[in-house]
């Protein structure tokens, strides 16, 4: 897909100096009010002082709870708040951004498989503001810079200042649409807890333009470009392959060009240079977290949520759907303006690919099934391409019915100054969940009519010796806020660790996790599809004969070394009871359960076995784990060659092989970033109760190897062992890569700059 470069636009050419042009410019007060009103309703909207309208003054207007030093709540970001307090006290104290955290998952990567940019950012702003009010801003940063973000991707697209202006509201509005609330992109996805894909988001929409401006201008090296994609990088994922598909035609110019116009081959092949360029400085900026999260990625480490694509067409249906009713209005118009922006040859072959691209692919990815892309966080492009090309629409409507005036420049000015207050005020107007939404998130949790209760428990929690804690899994919780409240007792209180975190994908012990929950809850979630669960009170699996419960979920926590179960329902706590938990601790509704004592280090009793058959060792270590009664014989990834090999999970118990002795092995050291022990055993394997990593590495034993369900085993050389999380080639690489761009950036500005002042 070449672009060509467009004919002149029309006769509003704002780019042409007034004296060339008298009264056919465009003043920049216009513009500077265009987008400053969507950017306006944006952050007024988030800062919770805009109610719905239409309900009277007392609910239009309330207290900013941006601005209110709390800690805020709603959907994923109740628990993401902890991030960034991980980084400002336990990896930046420590020399890194990339680390180790305990608090989740029984150990998880922290940062590796989320974001930096945002985290960082909350950090910074953290030295001169309350942490809550730090986190807030940074939520609502990346929404509140779309409509500048989106003037200049239009605007790069060749269009005039006016266009671009117009064009830039409309796209930017598309984030008040309240048909979906997950994909991504608008204010619901936002406060769901995707605020770095907003950030991401809109640093993606200003690289793809200046990407094309480049190419036009065959600009061989634009190291901002470069600058915007490593941002837009450490912000998301998806939004970076997105644009990277996107763009990636125009590496297809030269070849176009020799084909039809020959004359254009060196200016193509300079513009394709400078997008290579712009790829490269990109990367190098992100390297030091985005190789070691494309290597862990390839090499397993992460846990695949098995999403199920979205395969709606249309209509309102949870989630959501390429054609919401709200949106088809948008869609007439939209389809006017790419059909006359084709009509009138301008270059927007990239754009109409930005559009429509992820839109196919939404659909391949739902047709094949594929679960590892959640096909649905590709629809935001769809939706505000479609916005834009609306915003294009009226904007050169406007100026066709601006010739018809003999006052060709006032006219216009009144016809887009008109066109903005109807696209913003019906914004404004049709705002119905929005205002609420942000008031539950911000207003956090401190505000919420319930605090005590959860507050009475987190007091309690603290008064407890240290411990991992599993609590009861039950959406009715949302009412303190969200249903992932009690993620944050290693928010709120130090050396008390919950086993469910928010980042799914980043802890290879999640699967185990949620299988552990059906077996302690009455209402779980099961959010990782396709796994055997067997609930509290009934069998999930028509294949189980009886219910299960605490007779596997015990067992199953103590493979995790869980001190503590938190019920929430009567039901669970009856339950919990009748096992034979004793009570330690008791704040309504909960129930804190103490569990049968358990080590944070095993060692074996019999030999362990290496899995070596076909499929992945997850698969195995599911079946393995789903065998209650024989979790002692163990089952790892790799080992010494003289254990044996088994290519089936039942196998291993056809020659068990025990080991003489039984060793004890007592815990010295503890934290993020190091356990410690010291053994009698040895020679004996023995298993960390921590979640597997590959940088975790030993001294005084062999190993560390992958152990089922998810853990780390190492062999003792001598009695003190020691495993440490360290950085490996992949994070040394990537750093080296990004300090070498950086050095590189500095070097080409201090050389422009000197040439400037040589030509002064």
């Amino acid at each position: 897909m070449a672009i060509q470069a467009p004919p002149e636009p029309p006769i509003l050419l704002d780019d042409v100096p007034e004296s060339a042009a008298p009264g056919r410019v465009i003043p920049k007060w216009f513009i500077v009010t265009a987008i400053a009103a969507p950017t306006t309703l944006i952050l007024l909207t988030m800062s919770g002082m805009l109610g719905p309208l239409g309900q009277g003054a007392a609910s239009m207007w309330r207290i900013p709870y941006l601005l209110v030093a709390n800690t805020p709540t709603g959907g994923d970001m109740g628990a993401h708040v902890l991030l960034p307090k991980v980084l400002l006290e336990d990896l930046l104290p420590s020399g890194r951004i990339l680390g180790w955290s305990m608090d989740w998952y029984a150990g998880f990567p922290a940062m590796y498989f989320y974001f930096p940019l945002p985290a960082l950012t909350t950090a910074i702003l953290d030295l001169v503001l309350p942490f809550g009010v730090a986190f807030k801003l940074v939520t609502v940063g990346g929404l509140v810079a779309l409509p500048t973000c989106t003037y200049f991707f239009v605007k790069f697209q060749g269009f005039t200042r006016y266009v671009a202006a117009i064009a830039g509201v409309a796209g930017s509005l598309f984030v008040f649409m309240e048909s979906y609330s997950i994909f991504g992109g608008n204010i619901k996805s936002t406060l769901a807890g995707e605020f770095a894909f907003s950030w991401s988001f809109a640093l993606s929409i200003l690289f793809v333009g200046m990407a094309v401006r480049n190419y036009r201008r065959a600009t061989v090296f634009d190291p901002w470009a470069g600058i915007v994609l490593g941002l837009t990088a450490m912000s998301h994922v998806i939004t970076t392959i997105v644009v990277v598909f996107a763009t990636i035609p125009m590496l297809a110019g030269p070849l176009a060009a020799l084909i039809g116009d020959r004359s254009r081959v060196k200016d193509a092949a300079r513009g394709a240079l400078g997008l290579v360029t712009s790829y490269m400085v990109g990367f190098g900026l992100s390297a030091f977290w985005s190789l070691a999260l494309g290597y862990n990625v390839l090499t397993g480490m992460t846990t695949d949520m098995g999403w199920a694509p979205v395969t709606n067409i249309i209509g309102d249906a949870d989630p959501g759907s390429p054609l919401p009713g709200e949106f088809v209005p948008v869609l007439a118009v939209g389809i006017i303006g790419m059909l006359w922006t084709l009509f009138r040859r301008d270059g927007v072959g990239i754009f109409a690919w930005l559009t429509v691209g992820p839109l196919i692919t939404y659909f391949v990815i739902a047709e094949t099934g594929h679960t590892i892309l959640y096909n649905a966080r590709l629809l935001p492009y769809w939706y505000f391409g479609i916005y834009v090309f609306a915003g294009i629409a009226v904007a050169l409507g406007s100026v066709a019915v601006a010739r018809r005036f003999q006052h060709r420049r006032s006219a216009v000015l009144v016809a887009g100054g008109i066109a903005i207050v109807l696209m913003v005020g019906s914004a404004a107007v049709s705002m119905h969940d929005l205002p609420g939404w942000v008031k539950w998130n911000y207003e956090g949790y401190e505000g919420k009519e319930l605090w005590g209760e959860y507050e009475a428990l987190l007091e309690t929690v603290d008064e407890l010796p240290d411990g991992r804690i599993m609590w009861e899994i039950n959406n009715e919780m949302n009412k303190y806020g969200t249903p992932m409240a009690l993620m944050l007792f290693p928010f709120w209180s130090e050396g008390h660790p919950s086993m469910e975190g928010v980042f799914f994908e980043s802890s290879l012990t999640t699967p185990f996790h949620f299988l552990n929950g059906a077996e302690v809850s009455v209402s779980p979630s099961n959010a990782v599809r396709g796994l055997r669960y067997h609930h509290l009170d009934r069998p999930i699996d028509a294949r189980d004969p009886e219910p299960f419960g605490f007779d596997r979920g015990v067992p199953h926590l103590g493979m995790y070394n869980v001190k503590y179960y938190v019920s929430y329902t009567e039901e669970a706590q009856e339950a919990a009871i009748a096992y034979g938990l004793p009570i330690i601790a008791e704040s309504p509704p909960w129930t804190i359960f103490q569990l049968p004592e358990t080590n944070l280090i095993d060692v074996a009793e019999y030999e362990p076995v290496v899995w070596a058959g076909e499929g992945d060792f997850v698969d195995a270590a599911l079946e393995w784990y789903d065998d209650i009664d024989n979790l002692d014989q163990w089952l790892v990834e790799d080992g010494p060659p003289e254990w044996r090999r088994v290519t089936s999970v039942d196998e291993r118990l056809e020659d068990p092989r025990p080991y003489d002795i039984t060793g004890t092995a007592t815990v010295t050291s503890f934290d993020d970033l190091e356990v410690g022990f010291t053994t009698n055993a040895v020679g004996i394997p023995h298993m960390v109760k921590v979640s597997y990593f590959p940088n975790w590495k030993s001294d005084g034993a062999d190993g560390v190897y992958r152990v089922a369900p998810s853990l780390m085993m190492v062999i003792p050389t001598q009695s003190d062992v020691e495993l440490q999380f360290t950085h490996t080639w992949v994070e040394n690489l990537g750093t080296a890569i990004t300090i070498f761009t950086i050095v590189g950036l500095i070097g080409y500005a201090v050389v422009q700059r000197r040439k400037k002042k040589a030509v002064v």
